[in-house]
């Protein structure tokens, strides 16, 4: 871990990631990852989901969620730390315009580049949608 970058200002980070993701706050979010950033989402025709690389991809995945379920939350259990890495547990619910709803947990697998975070895997439990 870098010196300037304690364990303390990495969990500080995630705490403000997931306030971003639940403000759905694209600037917010943007200003966790480095430039280059990449996101393997929870879902894909990949073994690792759908790979979206660099800010803009990533920025417009989120917004995509946010414009399809209004009241999407992340509700985190807890974050922790390992040097570079960190694993953040939480509980995923949205409703849809038809009153379909989701609640399932998940976890996110993190790697930092100095103060900011270079990847996010995303793992979601595979519970379908709820009908309204």
């Amino acid at each position: 871990m870098n010196e300037a970058t304690t364990e303390a200002e990495r969990h500080a980070l995630l705490e403000r990631l997931f306030a971003a993701f639940n403000r759905h706050d694209a600037d917010g979010v943007m200003a966790c990852f480095t430039p280059g950033v990449v996101f393997d989402t929870a879902a894909g025709p990949e073994a690792h989901g759908r790979r979206l690389t660099g800010r803009d991809a990533v920025r417009a995945a989120f917004v995509a969620v946010w414009t399809d379920m209004p009241d999407v939350a992340w509700t985190v259990s807890r974050h922790m730390l390992a040097g570079e890495r960190a694993t953040s547990e939480w509980l995923f619910t949205g409703t849809r315009a038809d009153g379909s709803r989701i609640a399932a947990e998940g976890v996110d697998l993190f790697v930092f580049e100095g103060r900011l975070i270079a990847r996010k895997s995303a793992f979601r439990k595979d519970r379908p949608v709820q009908a309204a």
